[in-house]
């Protein structure tokens, strides 16, 4: 019996690095939901996917980091 291993590697990048990023600033589901309303996080992940798929997990939540707390002039 064979398993089905096809798994969205993008998909796989935006929840994986969604749940640590709550983890690393202790959001809920809900308030990350919220910041995503406002910020875009999941496609700033699916965008992004290329370069970050080759960064390491410290790299990526850093770089959302900047991303989301940046100030918009």
């Amino acid at each position: 019996m064979t398993r089905n291993t096809l798994v969205d590697p993008v998909a796989f990048l935006q929840t994986s690095i969604s749940r640590l990023f709550m983890e690393r600033h202790g959001l809920s589901p809900e308030e990350f939901l919220a910041l995503d309303a406002k910020k875009d996080i999941i496609g700033f992940l699916r965008l992004g996917y290329e370069p970050f798929h080759l960064t390491g997990v410290e790299g990526i939540l850093d770089e959302l980091d900047s991303y989301v707390f940046s100030a918009v002039l």
